[in-house]
């Protein structure tokens, strides 16, 4: 016997909201593909410097949002199909699904709050890093030259891709060996002079993009709640009327 009255508006509720969670799931793995091969975080994060690459912490945050968005579009459907079927046992099973994947989002919140700005430090050194060694390696050996080339190339892919020169540490803006071929168009790597300094574009590019995923999981966090609620209710309501 099917629910009635106002168990069964629930019912279809929580397959909306399922349906919902379904899309929410959908967007967030399509984010992050699209966050995993931009090109501006692909061409950075991808870089080496001699036997040292760059930074992957934002990637380890990308690469559990791909998970995440995997694991709702799983567990939408699971809901979806456990209302219209009205089984206990599917809507146990998507309600348990909730809470860990409620406490997954909660526990990568945590770590991306307190990882958000050692991702930009960490990409900010290692950019520092490369200007140095382009500047000061001497050009004594092969080995040395070649360290130099590698450098220059990744300070340089810093410099076209966040459109950005220079920086405004001391070492930036006290060290007279720049050369002009490390910016776009010949730019002088004096900060105020010659566009924005790097320093400042890489904490925009990555704070823009974590401000993206910290909306998207509180908008996530908030329909969970809800279908958390609806589940337990219909739950009541089906096992009610099995006993009538």
């Amino acid at each position: 016997m099917g629910v009635e009255g106002c168990t069964k508006c629930i019912k279809y509720l929580l397959f909306v909201f399922n349906f919902v969670f379904w899309l929410a799931g959908g967007v967030i793995l399509g984010v992050a593909l699209w966050l995993r091969h931009d090109p501006q975080t692909t061409n950075l994060l991808h870089l080496e410097l001699g036997d040292r690459p760059a930074p992957n912490t934002f990637y380890v945050g990308i690469y559990i949002l791909i998970a995440v968005g995997a694991v709702m579009m799983f567990v939408g459907f699971l809901g979806c199909y456990g209302a219209i079927q009205e089984s206990q046992c599917l809507l146990g099973t998507f309600f348990t699904c909730l809470v860990i994947l409620f406490a997954c989002e909660v526990a990568a919140g945590i770590w991306g709050f307190v990882n958000k700005d050692q991702i930009a430090k960490d990409v900010k050194q290692f950019y520092d890093q490369a200007l140095q060694q382009a500047v000061t390696l001497s050009k004594s050996d092969s080995d040395s030259d070649n360290a130099k080339a590698k450098a220059k190339a990744v300070v340089k892919t810093f410099h076209e891709t966040l459109n950005c020169c220079g920086s405004s540490t001391p070492f930036a803006t006290t060290t007279p060996g720049f050369r002009n071929d490390l910016c776009p168009s010949g730019g002088k790597v004096i900060p105020n002079l010659f566009k924005e300094d790097c320093h400042k574009k890489i904490d925009e590019l990555f704070s823009g993009k974590l401000y993206l995923i910290g909306i998207a999981a509180i908008v996530v966090a908030v329909i969970m709640i809800f279908e958390m609620i609806l589940s337990m209710v219909l739950c009541c309501g089906i096992r009610n009327s099995s006993v009538y």
